[in-house]
């Protein structure tokens, strides 16, 4: 109990001691981003510790069987199709949104064409999402 306590006091501080040192410290260019890596990382770091140091007695390990194991991979693979797909999605959007944009600012005559292509970034994701749909129907 008492270091449960003890950890959550230092995720606490790991919080708390960057902000009041990036208010008190010294006026230069770059310590925001100085604070926010130092914050970052002082944080995670002792999350991490405390995770492990706190469950490391709680689990128990069994034995898994060969279905177990391939489910798991099956989830892992869907998840990944999921989490991969979006982040391409995003960064399709990202850059064909902006150029249609600009594309628009002079010819608002090509608005179809632009929805277009912005539409079949977004279809990135929905590929993505069928795709995890199908593993985990085969999954279960």
């Amino acid at each position: 109990m008492l270091i449960s306590i003890l950890f959550l006091v230092a995720l606490v501080l790991t919080i708390v001691l960057p902000i009041i040192v990036y208010f008190v410290g010294e006026q230069s260019k770059g310590r925001f981003k100085r604070t926010m890596l130092t914050n970052c990382i002082t944080f995670f770091s002792v999350f991490l510790f405390a995770t492990v140091f706190l469950f490391t007695n709680t689990a128990s390990a069994k034995v898994a069987s060969d279905s177990t194991i391939s489910s798991g991979i099956g989830l892992i693979a869907a998840g990944l199709a999921i989490g991969l797909s979006c982040i391409g999605s995003g960064y399709a959007v990202a850059s064909s949104a902006s150029a249609a944009l600009g594309a628009l600012s002079e010819d608002s005559s090509i608005f179809g064409k632009a929805l277009i292509f912005v539409a079949l970034a977004e279809g990135i994701a929905l590929w993505g999402f069928i795709v995890a749909f199908l593993i985990l129907t085969h999954v279960a």
